[in-house]
């Protein structure tokens, strides 16, 4: 009876209250795109904040101070520890940008030649108009190297501040912004490899090759265990670092290599647990037990269930799912707080708003990510490469492509690439967030105020995925 009356307890709840609701990859972005916004926003408003207190001359001088990993006279590394998160833990935001990547070119928004025209399209709009307008400010060296800054579109804020939203938005055009700023990514990635590389290390660059072929073969030799590639992975990270490429990009080569295939099938995934099931139902009817504890053999099955449920998810999905509150709650705002900061008692609001570098990123990404995205998709949908998302209107992209002018991490990062002279890296700052702040507003505004949610049947919603 008492066992009964346990059992009666627990299954007056959903299942879904029990176990929690089944999330698609797509939705669980989503989840953590939202909340990981939020807390990017609190990050930075605490920055500013702290930079200009009593605090930040100090907390400057920590961020300056060195730390060195020495294991020996042939391994010796010495950064500051503003460099081992813009060169170190960067790195595993850009592992989650490339795997994001790998997935969306296998089996997501840019799997399909025809629904990843159209974000493709924007997205090379989207880099080009700003990079120009920056230019168009900045002819001269050394301003003109940060052209790059204005050409990234940053994920988490994006889609974030988008979702906020999606009440009142199709939710295609969630899906179109994400498919946008994933190709924007990619683009971003392109730029710092190609173009803010420093002096090339051969023998380096070599041996980077060389693990980069090791973790190819591991791949297609059928590897699907994790940790291979978390301990090779580390050394294309110090291989690519002491070459001069931009150590960051170890992470996306390092996730394109990363299994996106389980070691079992589905079929063989759905025989076993239906197995496991039976053995299951057999111990209930025998022992009467409800819970694995005490009873050994009920444990061992659920610990069962639960090698198979890993067996059965790529090794690519189980890091990303790992890998992502670790940098959305963690390496993300660590970076903002080591990179955003502007003490304004050193750099005069109103004269560096004036400046040419301010100026070009804040109209390069406020401005050339609108004209950008919004030109170069009507020119893709007249020419018949591209077509709109069911459901979305043009209101709705224009109010999308005024969200693309959000710039904030990626921008802040080619940044630190893009200039020696602390004073052109601080006015860069400046016009991210203005960019960004005003970016944001402007496209909340158009899209809560002119952008109606239009009816939108399931068939042509799953027809656009």
């Amino acid at each position: 009876m008492a066992n009964t009356h346990r059992e009666r307890s627990h299954t007056q709840y959903p299942l879904e209250q029990l176990f929690g609701r089944i999330l698609t990859p797509f939705d669980y972005f989503l989840k953590s795109a939202t909340s990981g916004g939020i807390v990017l926003i609190g990050t930075t408003i605490l920055t500013l904040l702290l930079a200009n207190s009593d605090w930040g001359p100090a907390i400057h001088h920590l961020w300056e101070m060195t730390f060195t990993i020495d294991l020996g006279t042939h391994f010796t590394l010495e950064k500051s520890l503003h460099h081992w998160v813009n060169d170190g833990l960067m790195v595993l935001f850009f592992l989650l940008v490339g795997m994001e990547l790998k997935r969306e070119i296998l089996v997501g928004e840019l799997s399909s030649p025809r629904d990843a025209a159209l974000p493709v399209i924007a997205a090379a709009g989207g880099m080009i108009c700003p990079a120009l307008i920056y230019v168009a400010f900045n002819p001269q060296a050394p301003a003109i190297d940060g052209w790059g800054i204005p050409m990234a579109t940053d994920i988490a804020f994006a889609v974030g501040i988008l979702v906020l939203l999606s009440w009142r938005v199709p939710k295609n055009l969630i899906i179109f912004l994400t498919a946008l700023a994933i190709a924007d990514d990619l683009g971003a990635v392109l730029v710092i490899a190609v173009f803010y590389t420093a002096d090339l290390n051969l023998p380096a660059l070599a041996s980077a090759a060389g693990t980069l072929l090791v973790l190819v073969l591991l791949n297609r030799g059928g590897v699907r265990t994790p940790l291979p590639y978390w301990l090779i992975g580390t050394a294309l990270w110090y291989f690519v670092l002491v070459s001069g490429v931009h150590a960051t990009i170890a992470g996306v080569l390092l996730a394109f290599t990363i299994p996106a295939r389980p070691a079992v099938t589905l079929k063989q995934f759905n025989d076993h647990i239906d197995a496991l099931q039976a053995e299951l139902r057999r111990e209930r009817s025998e022992h009467g037990a409800v819970y694995t504890f005490g009873n050994e053999r009920l444990a061992a099955l659920a610990e069962s269930i639960e090698r198979s449920s890993n067996a059965a998810q790529s090794p690519l999905q189980r890091i990303e799912h790992s890998l992502s509150p670790w940098v959305t709650f963690g390496i993300i705002p660590l970076f903002a707080f080591a990179n955003a900061g502007i003490d304004f008692r050193e750099l005069s609001f109103t004269t560096a708003v004036a400046q040419p570098v301010t100026l070009g990123v804040l109209f390069g990404l406020l401005f050339g990510k609108f004209v950008g995205i919004g030109l170069f998709s009507w020119v893709g949908v007249k020419l018949g490469v591209g077509r709109l998302p069911a459901g979305v209107a043009w209101k709705h992209l224009l109010g999308a492509a005024w969200l693309g002018g959000i710039g904030f991490t990626m921008s802040l990062f080619i940044g630190q690439l893009a200039f020696t002279d602390p004073l052109l890296v601080e006015e860069a700052k400046l016009g991210i967030l203005l960019a960004s702040l005003l970016a944001a507003v402007v496209g909340l505004t158009w899209l809560y105020v002119g952008a109606d949610k239009p009816a939108q049947s399931a068939g042509a919603e799953t027809a656009t995925r």
